[in-house]
């Protein structure tokens, strides 16, 4: 039986450590399990999970967003999984074609006291054509801009089937790279981007 997994993407849930939640590695499983991954160097990651957690079906869903991270270990350090090295590259912000365009105001704030430099920033990117789109990360990336950074890390992976309607809906708002994100409100982001997401994908069902 598959779990229903949802990943916290906030800052201040109190149900998980605040840097397992800078990381995005906290996941809540069927509604009940508090599960995380803590990060532990560029490739690592240590996973936190009871019996019941089918431990392969999290660790997918933590690798759609952090497909660099290949080595996954128990709470002692034992080896649970290894996947496939993934290049990661250096790419200049500008090159960079967004999926999204909004940003949360509250998650950049929240993002400032843990990222120090552009090494910190590694952002999961699909080829569409000729350009390299962003999968996530644009909280990242718009605080990148704020800082003057030139440049990110990222790596490439598979684009889902609903990343070019995300990318012309981008355009459309003259949205061509990170510099032309829009910063909005917490109570905004909600409103907005939320709602774009539901009618998008209600409207293909």
């Amino acid at each position: 039986m598959e779990h229903k997994i949802q990943r916290i993407n906030n800052y201040d849930d109190e149900r998980f450590d605040k840097e397992i939640l800078r990381q995005h590695g906290a996941f809540v499983v069927d509604g009940k399990y508090n599960c995380s991954f803590k990060i532990v160097n560029d490739d690592s990651a240590i996973v936190f999970f009871g019996k019941e957690i089918d431990v392969l079906q999290l660790i997918d869903e933590f690798r759609f967003y952090s497909e660099h991270i290949v080595n996954f270990y128990n709470k002692n350090m034992e080896l649970i999984k290894v996947f496939s090295p993934i290049k990661v590259f250096s790419i200049l912000i500008r090159d960079i074609q967004p999926s999204q365009f909004f940003v949360d105001m509250d998650k950049v704030k929240a993002i400032q006291s843990f990222i120090n430099n552009e090494e910190d920033i590694i952002i999961p990117l699909a080829k569409l054509k000729d350009s390299f789109i962003s999968l996530d990360g644009h909280t990242r990336l718009y605080y990148a801009v704020s800082r003057g950074y030139t440049k990110v890390k990222g790596y490439l992976t598979e684009p889902g089937d609903y990343l070019e309607g995300f990318v012309e809906e981008a355009r459309k708002r003259k949205v061509y790279s990170p510099y032309n994100l829009e910063l909005i409100s917490h109570e905004d982001y909600k409103i907005k981007w939320d709602k774009f997401c539901d009618d998008f994908f209600k409207a293909r069902e």
